[in-house]
């Protein structure tokens, strides 16, 4: 019974009046340690931050304080934003809720049918909102961008980015900027031509759009595909870019060219699939782009998040990019200039023998998929996927996770029809080869690996680094688990039951620092033990 009074006791304390956060908290949000404003925390992506009271020496008191149960089955992706005392997070299947950050206690929950003709590669996830004046921004898995007011839940308009019936969908968390919305779709395994989207915040009008496979508006482009297969060619946006204010260049990863694995139907290198653009924010203008896997058969989209950093390179001071991508390879490039500057394997890599001095890899024969099969490294998901990477300027690390394996790649050929399954090959696993895991370390300036942490499973969360000397992460068992930054060394786990599939974030609320991840169906938050001072927090006196 005393369990019950608690909780309801816990559900009256009052849900504090929403502030909204304006373009300048999203540029200082790096520095705001109460709330959580963007997919990547700041407009670099780092997923770190200065709180310390939960730290090395006292993680072991790490417990959960509440957990809200979502409902929503399907593998939860999203970041979950945090302002002004409450948690805001989407779920699979176009559900949004909101959450009070001192107990959990829902405060509204929207959700969106999905029409029965929509249809997509992976599931129905959802990675979650964008913040901007008062506003959330999502997109629905049928290819709409939806605006909500932040204190009800409630829709304020709606615009459609992409054709359902076509085979496009979205999943991605939109980014604000400026006044705009920046977002992307996918669907390259239906054959769609892919883009990347800005919407006018406050009236949802479109404002720029930039194609990620070259056509008649692009001849240079144009040029990298045969015949009209760029009208086909992929190049989803399935990760939430970054944007860097003193170049005023947004920051995307585009995924692979379509039909993935048969290249036969699109000669050339397919630009700009399995890249990263640059692009001018105000405009949509390509500025640079620098492509990871040209012509690639092996459906290693370039999705890792393009994280930025400023460090010596040689001796040089350099405003970079880094990216662990998919297809086996840590890279380093200039992020003014898009020029290649380092690029190191982080897994078992049988397709190239190295990257050039021109950013290109040095192919190995016989490596493309084949009609008898053909054993390729790293496997159909990468190396890392699409799960959020996290850099530490305590450390100087970039942490990501790896799947370290192969698969057998066979050659197929398959017809287009719009709105249908448009792969071409497919894949094996490898005989008496299982897949394994593992969370890397990157010394992003000496171009080497600091640690390695290997997993029984293949990671499925991303990563989160603090200034207390941690990095927090999750797996397909259902740990989630906090290491040493600087060695690796695991220090504390926790099993929530369900599969980890996002990346945790944290936050200070009342002066307690707090962990927040979402793992199954539910949302789990947790802070250090609860002592007396903080009995206190959670029952005030009256």
């Amino acid at each position: 019974m005393r369990l019950r009074t608690t909780l309801f006791f816990l559900s009256m304390l009052p849900v504090p009046a929403l502030i909204a956060a304006d373009a300048a908290a999203l540029r200082s949000a790096r520095s705001d340690n109460a709330s959580w404003l963007m997919y990547g925390r700041d407009y670099a992506a780092w997923r770190y931050s200065e709180l310390a009271q939960i730290n090395r020496s006292n993680i072991a008191n790490l417990a959960p304080l509440w957990v809200y149960q979502t409902g929503v089955g399907g593998k939860q992706e999203a970041a979950p934003l945090v302002f002004d005392g409450l948690m805001f997070f989407t779920a699979p299947s176009n559900h949004s809720f909101a959450v009070d950050l001192a107990t959990g206690r829902p405060v509204w929950h929207k959700s969106t049918p999905i029409p029965p003709h929509a249809t997509g590669c992976c599931g129905q996830p959802n990675r979650g909102f964008a913040t901007l004046n008062g506003k959330l921004y999502k997109v629905t898995f049928q290819g709409t961008l939806q605006a909500l007011d932040a204190k009800t839940g409630n829709l304020i308009w709606e615009t459609e980015i992409a054709d359902p019936k076509k085979g496009y969908s979205a999943t991605v968390a939109p980014l604000a900027v400026k006044n705009m919305i920046l977002t992307g779709v996918t669907g390259a395994e239906f054959g769609v031509r892919g883009y990347i989207d800005a919407y006018d915040a406050t009236t949802g009008k479109l404002r720029w759009r930039f194609y990620t496979t070259g056509g008649p508006e692009d001849p240079t482009a144009q040029r990298t595909w045969g015949g009209d297969s760029w009208k086909r060619g992929g190049g989803s946006i399935w990760v939430t870019g970054t944007y860097d204010p003193d170049t005023n260049l947004t920051y995307w990863g585009t995924g692979n060219p379509g039909p993935d694995m048969f290249g036969d139907e699109r000669p050339g290198d397919n630009l700009y699939t399995c890249s990263v653009v640059a692009l001018d924010v105000d405009t949509g203008k390509l500025r640079w782009h620098y492509q990871f896997t040209p012509h690639d058969v092996h459906d290693w989209d370039a999705m890792g998040d393009p994280v930025l950093v400023d460090l010596t390179h040689k001796g040089k001071r350099v405003r970079a990019i880094l990216n662990a991508n998919r297809n086996g390879h840590h890279y380093l490039l200039d992020r003014v200039t898009g020029e290649f500057l380092n690029a190191k394997a982080y897994t078992k890599v049988s397709w190239a023998d190295g990257i050039d001095s021109k950013g290109r890899p040095i192919l190995v024969p016989g490596q493309d998929p084949s009609e008898q099969g053909t054993k390729a490294c790293p496997g159909l998901g990468g190396g890392h996927n699409w799960e959020p990477t996290s850099y530490s300027p305590q450390t100087g690390l970039h942490y990501f996770s790896s799947t370290d394996g192969c698969h057998i790649y066979y050659k197929t050929r398959q017809d287009f029809v719009e709105g249908a399954w448009y792969q071409g090959s497919i894949v094996d696993r490898v005989p008496k080869e299982p897949a394994a895991g593992s969370i890397v370390a990157m010394d992003p300036a000496k171009g080497e690996i600091a640690w390695r942490l290997p997993l029984i499973a293949s990671p499925s969360g991303g990563m989160l680094s603090t200034a207390g000397g941690l990095l927090f992460a999750g797996d397909q068992n259902g740990y989630f688990f906090a290491m040493d930054a600087a060695t690796g060394k695991v220090l504390w786990k926790f099993q929530t039951g369900g599969t980890v599939g996002a990346a945790a974030i944290t936050y200070s609320f009342q002066g307690q620092q707090r962990i927040s991840v979402l793992a199954g169906g539910s949302l789990y938050t947790f802070a250090l033990s609860v002592s007396e001072p903080s009995r206190k927090f959670l029952f005030p006196a009256k």
